[in-house]
Order: structure tokens, then C-alpha cells, then sequence
């Protein structure tokens, strides 16, 4: 198959032509390699090929609504048998760490019939909404080389929006599905908490911070897969009431009227771009074209405390991995960035009578939507503050790269944070992307839709915020807006 044709389809497109005999899945496999091999030297998305695994899997009996489909899975939290799992660790990439076996998500989507051919690059263990780590080197858009595909799940983005595949996977703790659809001109959905599986070793990542799902370019492949991985495991936390109806056939319902709440003004007073103000107001128009009832309006909450207390756990999170990582290849601290061990010793300077405080204050975020959300199906915002930025643009000065050397050898992380000067380093981090961690804190669903291009080309998201269970109620909007304003052949390169 050429690749010309390969891009007109979409995941469930590809394996119709599978299930009817008109292309079989080696062909497909060989051209989404072949596509890798053009784009990847420019975009780096796709950092560890396993190619012949691939072929040996694509050869064989497959089955499953997706059977012979290729995709690519993100080199984070998605385990892959006998696969490097180094997520974006210089230590782990050195000792070349392998996973023992299939995560729960990846051995769902292989019960599918979906190719695994490689994985893709994220920043250092998720953290940043860029994908530049040091042990891969940066991570590029297609619209542009010159800017970011996002982050984290920013390698997944660029390889599907680039038409390498038209499925890859992606997880999101603070934006990290959303944001990358944003930059790329993709659908992202994250699922709410709970929805998606992280076994079988472990059950909930951050708390239900984090999320697993995927970065797709049509609305129903992102239905369909979500249907496919979506309950409970073994040993889960708590049982989530599944969907009333599948989000197949929720993304192929139209929504009625539905009344939305509207904001372009950052939770955070930071600058929102003009670019990203006209993409809500170019939603917003389309919203009412559409006959739903558009209304300027925002819940009511502690914006900055919420970052902060986002900000806690994730400290506390990165304290964790970098011990979990010391222990496993015994490394010092050459093996990590220097950001990520700032951020560990932040965390371990903070008392856990602090980090418990950081987590009963959740609840009145939670209360603060769930007032907000009596009134209105849900909260658009746009999904960044800002249109992509340029390589190397959000890394640490040169001088806050100094002073955190200087602290982290004198072990004057406590001290510093009682200066604010973590609150002003998180602030300058979160003028880029202030909507989107609320979803996250909260436990509900979101989604970017991509409806918006900026003048250099560039594209810019808009974000849906929903309630607990909502995400069949995303699906049906978002499927609505594909229809009325189709987005899938718009490709970069």
C-alpha cells in the first residue's frame, strides 16, 4: 500500500480493509516502517524501533476489531514484553532496563488485533509538557521542527500526526494526552479517573492523577479504543461504574442542546496568547451554529493553591521514581536531569502533614466543578495559553540551572521553599499550560479538540471539561464538531 492511500484512513478505516482481504497487515506494517523511516530523522518520535517483533506479530493469526492496524506505544508506564523501558531516563536507557512482561494496556490492545512497532520519546518520566530529554534529544512538531509536539506524550503526537500511524499511546498526569493533541492538530481524550488500567503490577498512578488512553486523528478511533481498554483489574482501588452505552455508539449519537461554560482568561492571571483566545472564540461560534447555548463563565476555585497542590504530589512522585531508579541500576546523580533532581529533593523536603493538607484540599476543587457543572455540561477553555513553543524555549535559565546546582550540593532545598522562589519557577512553567491540570486534580475527563490554526500554521487546541462518567458525552460533542468542522486531512508534511 502507498503511503498516500495508508493516510486516508483512520485505525478503524485500515482494519475494514484488513477484515475484507483488500491489504493485509504485513503490507500496512511495512508502509507505516517505511513512513518512520522518512520522518523520524527530522521529528524524533520514534525512539526505540522493534521492527522485527512487528513483523513476526503482523505474520501471524491476528483477531480483534483493530487485528493488523499498526500504532506506536509511548516509552512510559506502557510495558511492552521483553522491550526497553527507559522512560526518557538516562540511567535506565544506560542499564538498558526491559519490561518483564505486557502492561494491562498494552496486552488489551494487542487482544484488539493492533501491531506494536515501536515507542515513542517522552520527557524524563513524564514530567514536562515538552519532549526534549536528554537521553533522546528533542522531540519535533510536523507543522514546524522548530517548535514542540508538546509534551508528554509529545513523540506519540508527532508520529501520528505526521501519518507514521493513526493511533499511538499516550497518558496524561497534567495535561499530557491534551496538550500534544493541542500542538499537533490531533484528538486527545483523557479519560477520567479510574477509567483506564496501569496493571498488572500496580493500579493507580499519582493518586488517579494519571491517566492511560491514546492520541488518534478521528474522533472514533479514540471511542473504539477507549471501549477496548477501558474497566476495572486486578487489584483496582475502587470499581468505576462502566458506560451507560459503549463510546462507540456515544461518539455515532448526536449530543442534544447542550449548555457550556466559556473562559479565555487564565485561572492563573498569566498571558493568554491572542492565538489561543481565537481559538475558543472560533468554538465558541461554532458551538452556537451548532445550536448549544454558549455562556461566558468559570468555576470558582484557588487556581494558583490548585497548581501548587498538583505541584506537591508531583514532587513527591519524582522523590519516589528517582529512589525507585537509584535502587535498580545504582546510579548517582548523573543518571537523571538536573530539573528531575531538583524536583526530588523538593519533594522530599516537603513534610507529609503538607502533602496531606495538598490532598484534602482537592475535595474543594472537586466541589467548586461539581457546582459549576449543575449549571453547565461542561467548561471550555482553550488547551494552552500559548501556540507551540519553540525548541529549547521552556528549558531552565541558564541561571536557575546554577542556582539549583548550587542548592542541591549545600542541601538547601527547605530553605528555598520558603523564599517562593518554587512558586515562581511553577508559575513561569504554568503560564504555558494553565488549564489543564484541573482535569487532572479533579479526576474527570477532558479533551482537546483541534479546531484552530494559527497564522504560522501552527495548530491550537480547545478543551472540554466534563463531569465524573462523562466521557461518552465528550465523544458525542466532539464527533459532532469533527463533522461540522472536519479536521482529519489536514496534515503537515
Amino acid at each position: 500500500m502507498k503511503f498516500e492511500e495508508y493516510r486516508r484512513f483512520d485505525a478503524m478505516g485500515l482494519a475494514e480493509l484488513v477484515s475484507k482481504g483488500e491489504v493485509t497487515a504485513p503490507e500496512l506494517l511495512e508502509t507505516a516502517i517505511a513512513r518512520a523511516e522518512a520522518v523520524n530523522p527530522d521529528l524524533n518520535g520514534l525512539i526505540i524501533p522493534l521492527y522485527e517483533q512487528a513483523r513476526e506479530r503482523a505474520g501471524s493469526a491476528l483477531s480483534g476489531p483493530l487485528a493488523g492496524v499498526p500504532m506506536l506505544v509511548k516509552d512510559l508506564f506502557q510495558e511492552m514484553a521483553g522491550a526497553p523501558d527507559y522512560q526518557g531516563n538516562k540511567a535506565r536507557k544506560k542499564s538498558d532496563i526491559r519490561a518483564a512482561q505486557d502492561s494491562t494496556l498494552v496486552a488489551r490492545w494487542k487482544a484488539a488485533g493492533l501491531v506494536p512497532f515501536g515507542r515513542t520519546n517522552t520527557p524524563e518520566f513524564g514530567a514536562k509538557g515538552i519532549t526534549e530529554p536528554d537521553s533522546f534529544g528533542p522531540a519535533r512538531n510536523p507543522w514546524n521542527p522548530d517548535h514542540t509536539p508538546g509534551g508528554s506524550s509529545g513523540g506519540s503526537a508527532a508520529m501520528v500526526a505526521a501519518g507514521v500511524v493513526p493511533v499511538a499511546g499516550a497518558n496524561d498526569g497534567g495535561g499530557s494526552i491534551r496538550i500534544p493533541a493541542a500542538c499537533c492538530g490531533l484528538f486527545g481524550l483523557k479519560p477520567g479517573r479510574g477509567r483506564t488500567p496501569w496493571g498488572p503490577t500496580f493500579t493507580e498512578a499519582m493518586h488517579g492523577i494519571a491517566v492511560n488512553h491514546v492520541l488518534t486523528r478521528s474522533v472514533r478511533d479514540s471511542a473504539l479504543l477507549l471501549d477496548l481498554t477501558q474497566g476495572d483489574e486486578r487489584g483496582s482501588l475502587f470499581h468505576i461504574a462502566p458506560p451507560a452505552q459503549s463510546y462507540q455508539v456515544a461518539a455515532a449519537t448526536r449530543p442534544g442542546k447542550l449548555r457550556i461554560g466559556f473562559s479565555t482568561r487564565s485561572p492563573l492571571g498569566t498571558q493568554v496568547d491572542a492565538e489561543a483566545v481565537k481559538a475558543v472564540e472560533k468554538t465558541v461560534a461554532l458551538l452556537r451554529d451548532l445550536g448549544h447555548e454558549v455562556v461566558e463563565a468559570e468555576p470558582q476555585m484557588d487556581a494558583k493553591q490548585m497548581c501548587m497542590d498538583w505541584l506537591t504530589v508531583w514532587f513527591g512522585q519524582c522523590a519516589a521514581t528517582v529512589d525507585e531508579v537509584r535502587a535498580l541500576t545504582g546510579c548517582g546523580d548523573d543518571g537523571f536531569e538536573l530539573d528531575t533532581l531538583a524536583i526530588a529533593a523538593f519533594g522530599r523536603a516537603t513534610p507529609a502533614h503538607e502533602y496531606v493538607k495538598c490532598q484534602g484540599r482537592w475535595q474543594q476543587y472537586m466541589i467548586a466543578l461539581d457546582t459549576f457543572l449543575a449549571e453547565y455540561d461542561f467548561w471550555l477553555t482553550p488547551t494552552l495559553a500559548l501556540p507551540p513553543a519553540r525548541i529549547g524555549q521552556m528549558a531552565t535559565p541558564g541561571w536557575q540551572q546554577n542556582a539549583l546546582k548550587m542548592i542541591l550540593k549545600v542541601g538547601g532545598e527547605k530553605l528555598l521553599m520558603k523564599t517562593g522562589m518554587i512558586e515562581q519557577m511553577a508559575m513561569e512553567n504554568f503560564k504555558y499550560m494553565p488549564f489543564t491540570q484541573f482535569a487532572n486534580v479533579t479526576g474527570v475527563p477532558a479533551m482537546s479538540v483541534p479546531l484552530h490554526w494559527c497564522e504560522s500554521g501552527l495548530p491550537l487546541g480547545s478543551q472540554f471539561v466534563g463531569a465524573h462518567g462523562d466521557e461518552g458525552k465528550l465523544l458525542a460533542l466532539a464527533a459532532q464538531l469533527e463533522d461540522a468542522a472536519p479536521w482529519f486531512d489536514k496534515v503537515p508534511m
